[in-house]
């Protein structure tokens, strides 16, 4: 977690700081070690610590995917090409599911093909998370309108879960939308509108939001019109990609950008949609949907701090015990940001990590008995600031 880098890069640091010969091949060997027989122990230990933080329950439940790309194009029934997070075209990639508790604390985890489409991920990573550590449903799962769709939310009705996503309203009944935008649009209004199945829809209006809304559009409505003037726009790009959205094929059978669209697209600005089974008031439903952003933050620290991507091991099996061995980088990273937490450091995990790093111990051999004495060295004001997360008396013999 202190020296993210790769296997073959680890092994030359080991030599370099520590003069410890560790052989490439032991460290690929442990890695089929893990995979056959340790992914699911790590996951396993992961949940039952999270519920003690949580005094029993799982409470609430995030669900997000990113991708993990590879420096190559080639492909395998796991590595595929597909729509990357990461900006990547030509590189195949597989699609990590993550499931994190409040509090960003790593659930479990699986991969999926990396073409597969991410709102068919959901379901059966839920499915099989609560048989494996056999949980009742006292869980709420919270996932983003991007993996949603209509079989995604009567699977979870189905199957009796509480759930919070983000709502397309845009896609709503005409009747609906048109109780949507009569709606007044007083800053931090919400709505609630309960359907006959009992589920709800919430609607909330923010101006801080509506201003982004009206940023974003402009900037990609200034892109379109200079792509327009420069004659760079065809027909094949007349669809709802983007701010494609607003061209259409006029009555001269021309490409043009419709004022009209635009128009329509101006009276959601500010609006936002959920929909939840659960009879939690409308103001903690949003505050318990906006909670998503530590799905984000997992994914940013791991793909970031700790380096998970690019990969570059091409066996499934490798593959799989990588993407462990960083699940486990990040519930440590999670656990010591608790514990800074609780000692009241006030330093980031990624200062104390820089701190840690130039703490020395000495170890010294008595020349009477031929016993060690050992001293960590805390040597700095930072130093000392992080003295407590490393429960060390000072001397050992």
């Amino acid at each position: 977690m202190s020296q993210p880098r790769s296997k073959l890069a680890t092994v030359d640091y080991l030599k370099s700081y520590y003069d410890e010969d560790v052989d490439l091949n032991h460290i690929y060997r442990y890695m089929d070690k893990l995979y056959n027989t340790q992914m699911e122990l790590a996951q396993q230990i992961s949940v039952e610590h999270t519920r003690k933080l949580f005094g029993g329950k799982i409470g609430l439940m995030f669900y997000d995917v990113t991708t993990l790309y590879f420096e190559t194009a080639q492909t395998d029934v796991l590595r595929e090409p597909g729509f990357s997070k990461d900006g990547k075209t030509a590189e195949s990639q597989v699609i990590l599911g993550l499931l994190v508790s409040e509090g960003g604390y790593p659930l479990s985890y699986s991969l999926f093909n990396g073409s597969q489409y991410e709102g068919f991920t959901m379901i059966p990573m839920i499915d099989d998370f609560k048989q494996r550590f056999n949980l009742g449903k006292d869980f709420v799962v919270v996932a983003d309108s991007g993996l949603m769709n209509k079989n995604n939310v009567t699977l979870l009705q189905e199957a009796g879960y509480n759930y919070i996503l983000g709502a397309r309203i845009k896609s709503e009944s005409a009747s609906v939308k048109q109780w949507i935008l009569s709606l007044e649009k007083v800053d931090k209004a919400c709505y609630d509108y309960k359907r006959e199945n009992g589920e709800r829809l919430i609607v909330s209006y923010s101006d801080k939001r509506a201003k982004k809304d009206a940023y974003n559009r402009d900037r990609g409505i200034v892109r379109l019109r200079k792509a327009y003037k420069t004659g760079r726009i065809t027909k094949s790009q007349v669809n709802k990609r983007g701010y494609n959205k607003f061209l259409e094929i006029s009555k001269d059978i021309e490409v043009v950008i419709s004022e009209e669209k635009i128009a329509e697209d101006c009276q959601w600005d500010g609006l936002k949609g959920y929909i939840t089974n659960t009879d939690l008031d409308a103001e903690r439903v949003i505050a318990e949907y906006h909670g998503l952003w530590v799905v984000e933050r997992a994914f940013r620290i791991s793909k970031g701090t700790l380096e998970m991507r690019p990969m570059f091991h091409f066996t499934e099996r490798r593959i799989e015990a990588h993407v462990c061995i960083c699940f486990i980088a990040y519930k440590v990273y999670k656990e010591l940001e608790r514990l800074i937490a609780i000692n009241k450091i006030g330093m980031s995990v990624d200062k104390v990590l820089e701190a840690a790093k130039t703490i020395t111990t000495i170890r010294v051999r008595m020349p009477k008995n031929g016993t060690y004495f050992t001293k960590t060295l805390f040597l700095t004001e930072k130093h000392l600031a992080v003295k407590p997360l490393f429960d060390i008396s000072g001397n050992k013999s």
